[in-house]
């Protein structure tokens, strides 16, 4: 990390979860008003700094001094706190500029939400703040808490309502409401938290930065995020590796889905890639568990404390009551993840107190006995054949609590995860399993989903670094752009990242096809007419120099026709290729992750099936293979079944060379379809885009 940024994270940090003195502009004593809460709070908790009611028709709130304007109270001030109305927001802000406040955190609503002058408005907050020197949190936001600290600076109903106790979860939240859902389900966990912040509009100081002052904090051991869209990704993917090395967990529920994008988009890469691929990439490859659920968010940071990415996805599983362990195992087994019975060793070390079935699920007869379960469940918790553990209690836990001290938690647990779910509504029992700190679920499905959820978190992966050539390609690139490039020169871009194209060649008029018999494609040239199938503008398996021109005409005519305001090139007539298999390989740089490479199925099928795989940009060969492995399709060129093997190497390499236009202007690229020969054989780009953006995007 550059010390001179951790500096000044440090010193916003300070100011913003523990500040010394807090201003509290629109301060008011009338109870009935939520402005009267941030003061109240404050007071109920002790806070042992300044505080300097801001109110300009009173000398006096709740027993403290009242100032007419923020630079009129005695500095210096950390931290404003402001609650006036909207329009009366920028005067604030400038007060705040004259009173030399480190920062401000804006309770008001009326601003980007609300439509286009509540965004002008807004800007005109955040340009008074910078010119200034004051950081922003909000506006349209809830405020944040320092729990260890006793510092509240919201007016959230909840944190009135609650005693809230200091604990090791951090929570940075995009929505105001759901900080206080997920402040009131986790303690009723027996959980605790660091602290707590509601990001509102982020006009400013966003989750990333946030998150990257939080896990530096050495009482945050776990940091959720409750995220709607990405604002600020480059800070949130700092702040998750960092997290990563200092032994730190970070979860994170998304919600939402970015159609502006897949609207503006001019490849079928855009248009397949949703908000959900995105998110999943950019969780995975920077290291970030992705709850699915509220009720997983909630029960994660039990499961997860002290863990680190797992090595496999492999969980062992042990019950006394069938059906519902398949509850949570049968969802498991659909996502993806391994269910592994005991080991050989296990069962014969175990055999003089229970006989176990070499079968995937240990589920002991009626339950077995309190020595067996215990026992099992030991030998599971220190094996190394699985990942996690998941123990199933039945309905004797409603009647007998105790069952859980005895089964559960008289089992040293070591290291690894353990999940319990207990079948029946049995809250006594549950609350045994959340004072002793153990991860205990009331229902299978947030049980499977915050297995899942870990058995799939890895370490941030270590993005390649650009080679030396692609220097040249990248200004090659500035040069040409900015600017949709058509099918020749983008499959020339293609060629320069070492992917073979067809041996194309561009005609103008139906007299140059020259002694080309085919069979051959015929395709329109333009760069302004991006899907020429499904314009009209292709024709295939094309035989004889005859029915090669009069394709060629037909494709110009019928251009002119349907797109006289298009820029036409030609007609690119290049010989039929056949392979195993057709993908499609695409290259975006999203606005919201950032560069992200996808693999799919290809051909006219793109969309339709929607079967694909995407990375964050650029990536190694060992993830291209992943990808690969990840598209069921692609099986087939495998060995499958005995079928023909295709050049698996050569698609990984494809995938690994167009990546690396992460490094260059371009906005999108697209190859469909890739035809993947025979091993040995290679793979090449039948037909291409690229979208050069201006060179800027790089800075």
């Amino acid at each position: 990390m550059d010390a001179t940024a951790g500096t000044a994270r440090a010193t916003l940090a300070q100011a913003l979860f523990e500040p010394q003195s807090i201003a509290l502009i629109g301060a008011t004593a009338d109870p009935a008003k939520n402005n009267a809460r941030a003061q109240r709070l404050l007071h109920k908790l002790g806070y042992a700094g300044r505080i300097l009611p801001i109110n300009p028709s009173r000398a006096e709130v709740m027993g403290l001094p009242a100032y007419p304007r923020v630079q009129d109270a005695p500095g210096p001030i950390d931290h404003a706190f402001v609650m006036v109305p909207a329009a009366a927001v920028p005067e604030a802000i400038a007060g705040c500029v004259a009173a030399g406040v480190r920062v401000a955190t804006i309770f008001s609503a009326g601003f980007a939400e609300t439509g286009p002058t509540g965004l002008a408005l807004q800007q005109d907050v955040v340009d008074i703040a910078r010119a200034g020197g004051v950081r922003i949190l909000g506006p349209n936001c809830l405020g944040l808490f320092n729990v260890a600290g006793g510092v509240p600076l919201t007016v959230n109903a909840a944190m009135e309502a609650e005693t809230l106790r200091p604990g090791s979860i951090g929570l940075v939240s995009q929505s105001g409401s759901m900080m206080g859902a997920l402040m009131t389900r986790i303690q009723a966990r027996g959980l605790g938290f660091s602290r707590m912040v509601s990001v509102g509009n982020e006009c400013d100081i966003g989750v990333g930065e946030l998150a990257e002052m939080l896990v530096e904090d050495a009482e945050t051991r776990v940091l959720l995020l409750f995220i709607e869209t990405f604002r600020d990704a480059p800070a949130l993917a700092r702040a998750a590796r960092r997290a990563h090395a200092l032994g730190k967990a970070v979860i994170a529920l998304k919600l939402g889905r970015s159609a502006t994008g897949r609207q503006l988009a001019a490849s079928h890469t855009g248009a397949m890639l949703g908000g959900d691929e995105l998110a999943a990439a950019f969780f995975r490859d920077h290291g970030i568990m992705r709850a699915d659920t509220l009720e997983g968010l909630v029960e994660l940071p039990r499961l997860v404390l002290g863990q680190r990415p797992p090595q496999g996805r492999r969980v062992a599983a042990l019950t006394g009551t069938g059906g519902a362990a398949a509850l949570v195992l049968d969802r498991l087994g659909g996502l993806g993840d391994t269910l592994v019975g005991p080991p050989a060793a296990m069962r014969a070390r175990l055999a003089p107190e229970v006989v176990l079935a070499d079968a995937p699920l240990i589920d002991l007869p009626m339950g077995g006995t309190r020595a067996q379960y215990s026992a099992v469940l030991a030998a599971l918790l220190a094996s190394d054949h699985c990942d996690a553990v998941l123990a199933v209690l039945g309905s004797t836990t409603r009647l007998r609590p105790a069952q859980v001290d005895e089964n559960i938690l008289s089992v040293a647990r070591g290291g690894k995860p353990l999940a319990v779910f207990i079948a029946p509504e049995a809250e006594a029992g549950l609350r045994k399993l959340d004072d002793a700190g153990v991860a205990g679920f009331r229902t299978p499905e947030a049980c499977a989903d915050a297995l899942h959820a870990y058995l799939t978190w890895r370490r941030p992966r270590l993005l390649p670094e650009p080679p030396a050539p692609l220097r040249d390609i990248a200004a090659s690139l500035v040069a040409q752009g900015p600017g949709t490039l058509d099918e020749a020169a983008s499959c020339a871009v293609f060629a320069q990242l070492g992917i073979a194209g067809p041996g194309s060649r561009i005609v103008t008029d139906a007299g140059a096809v020259g002694e080309w018999d085919g069979p051959v494609a015929v395709k329109l040239l333009s760069p302004d007419i991006a899907h020429k199938t499904e314009a009209g503008l292709v024709r295939l398996e094309v035989s004889g120099r005859a029915a090669i021109a009069e394709a060629v005409s037909a494709v110009l005519a019928r251009a002119a026709r349907a797109f006289p305001q298009a820029r036409i090139t030609g007609v690119l007539v290049a010989p039929m290729q056949r392979g195993l298999a057709e993908v499609i390989l695409g290259y975006r740089r999203d606005a919201e992750v950032g560069p992200v490479v996808m693999l799919g199925i290809g051909g006219v099928l793109a969309e339709l099936k929607h079967s694909l795989a995407v990375r964050l940009a650029p990536v190694d060969a060992a993830t291209a293979r992943e990808m690969i492995a990840e598209v069921p399709e692609l099986r087939l060129i495998e060995g499958f079944r005995n079928l023909p093997r295709g050049d698996v190497a050569a698609l990984a390499q494809a995938v690994c060379a167009l990546s690396l236009l992460a490094f260059t202007s371009v906005e999108e690229a697209e190859i469909n379809p890739l035809i993947v020969r025979a091993e040995g054989a290679g793979v090449v780009a039948v037909d291409g885009l690229v979208v050069i953006g201006a060179p800027e995007i790089l800075r």
